[in-house]
Formats: C-alpha cells, structure tokens, sequence
C-alpha cells in the first residue's frame, strides 16, 4: 500500500562516559526502546521538536552538537499508512544528574506520565538487536564505528 503521509521524527543521540541514553516506552500496548525525541509537529523545524520533545519528556536543556543522520531508505510506518522519516542529532546537556534523578525515581510504567522510562546503556555492548525501529538499529551501529562520537 502506497503512503498516504509523510511523518518526520527527531532523535537526540546523547553520550555519557561512553553511555548511551535510550527511552523505554509504551506505545499501544507494546514496548519500544528507541532514542529519546519523537514527531515533528507542523509549523516546527527538526531542532526545535528536538528541544521541545527533551523538555516534554525529561524536563531538560540541550545543545545540539551536530546532525548525525537521516534516513535515506523508504520505512513504513508499523502504526498507520505513512513513510518515516528520523532525522538524528548528537546532543550534550549540563543536565546529566537530572537525568540521572529521574532514571533513579522511576522504574516501572506506572510511575511516568508518558508510559516513558529512561536508561544509559554501554555502547560497548551489543545493543542494536535491542532497538525496536530498524533505523535506530542502523545508528547504533553508525555510532559504534564512528570513534570520535563517544565521549
């Protein structure tokens, strides 16, 4: 079936001590753990649904260091009948112990408003089958072989 839309999402990329920072989250019923950002609304550019999706869903700043990818192939959304399209930020914060707070107050589902839990996870360790989009499996493996990236 031909898509009907386009939707564009932003992800933020944020390294720590060679930790990467990813989003348990609950979308219909089923978990996904991606990078943490989300969809661009209208009349929004990339960099600015980056920084309002940091605010919306750990209440923190962020600077944008660079781009680091954009798809380049066609991937159907699983959700309904529109094209994705990930457009991939390296991102730093001075934020880290907020982040830090917030990974340590909430474990279980129940206890986020957004169904949204956080955790730092090696980029040493094999974590691209853990990924649940196919394009945060390519950047996992991007990352790991772009050495200047971590930090």
């Amino acid at each position: 079936m031909q898509p009907s839309r386009f939707n564009v999402r932003c992800y933020g990329i944020l390294l720590n001590n060679n930790q990467l920072l990813l989003s348990k989250e609950l979308i219909k019923g089923e978990e996904y753990i991606k990078f943490p950002g989300g969809g661009l609304l209208l009349g929004e550019g990339t960099l600015e649904a980056l920084h309002r999706e940091f605010i919306e869903e750990l209440d923190i700043e962020i600077s944008v260091v660079q781009h680091f990818y954009t798809t380049d192939f066609y991937v159907p959304s699983v959700f309904d009948n529109s094209q994705i399209i990930s457009v991939y930020y390296i991102i730093k914060t001075n934020e880290i112990e907020k982040i830090n707070s917030v990974i340590a107050a909430t474990t279980d589902y129940a206890q986020t408003p957004n169904d949204q839990l956080f955790e730092w996870v090696s980029l040493a360790d094999d974590i691209a089958p853990t990924m649940s989009l196919p394009i945060d499996k390519i950047v996992v493996e991007l990352l790991k072989n772009k050495s200047n990236y971590r930090s």
